[in-house]
């Protein structure tokens, strides 16, 4: 019940990526004014390229599942070790600049390395907060309004809300149907939308159909109108 958790483990993976970059960016400039002598060049490159692979590796895969489980916090987490294997590279770039005579290309390729990190900082935030705001990519609510559109005797899609939490998919559907549907008759169209949107979306856990005649189907139905009673005054509800 606490699937806000994953979202949360999210955005302290971000912050710590952004960590590094305030820590690549500090070390960059501070370069600049104290440049410094690289000793072992060979030695270097071998930990870097192996770094680099070894850290990529590792980002590919964890953002290739982090996709497919829709987990913001597996996604994040791979771009953490691709921020180790670019900084790895950083380390080889700049060592290779400095050898060849150029003792600015360390601090010059490590504030690249530096711009590309808060890219994904960006990125990655983006995501993350929208999540957490209870955003949902349009496609997703399209391919629910698709889905339970399809289903016989749904004469409309009236509403659709939906929701992440954490990488499952929480999801409210408001169908009309004809309002000569016996209770049961209804019901069993409502189960069937549920059951085909459980097979169209994956990463979808739980859904709630409502159902209403079409005849008084929408919002406007559903608005409580200012009313008085029990001696209170007229007011409304807010839906």
């Amino acid at each position: 019940g606490y699937g806000r958790v994953e979202d949360l483990a999210g955005l302290a993976v971000l912050l710590i990526i952004f960590s590094s970059a305030v820590v690549a960016g500090y070390e960059s400039i501070n370069r600049f004014f104290h440049p410094q002598d690289i000793h072992y060049l060979w030695a270097v490159a071998l930990a870097s390229v192996i770094g680099f692979l070894g850290n990529e590796g590792v980002a590919i895969f964890r953002i290739r599942v982090g996709r497919e489980i829709s987990s913001a916090a597996l996604v994040a987490d791979g771009y953490h070790a691709r921020v180790d294997g670019w900084t790895s590279l950083a380390v080889l770039a700049g060592a290779l600049g400095v050898w060849l005579g150029y003792p600015l290309a360390d601090p010059i390729v490590g504030l690249a390395i530096t711009a590309a990190i808060f890219g994904i900082v960006v990125q990655t935030s983006k995501e993350i907060f929208t999540r957490m705001l209870d955003g949902v990519d349009p496609a997703v609510v399209d391919e629910i309004r698709h889905t339970a559109d399809r289903v016989a005797d749904v004469k409309e899609v009236t509403d659709i809300r939906a929701r992440w939490l954490g990488h499952r998919l929480h999801a409210e559907v408001n169908i009309a149907v004809d309002s000569h549907l016996t209770i049961a008759q209804a019901h069993a169209v409502a189960a069937e939308v549920r059951h085909r949107l459980l097979h169209a979306l994956p990463n979808l856990s739980l859904v709630v159909v409502h159902v209403d005649p079409v005849e008084k189907s929408g919002e406007r139905h559903h608005r409580v109108e200012p009313h008085a009673h029990d001696g209170l005054p007229t007011h409304a509800h807010m839906a």
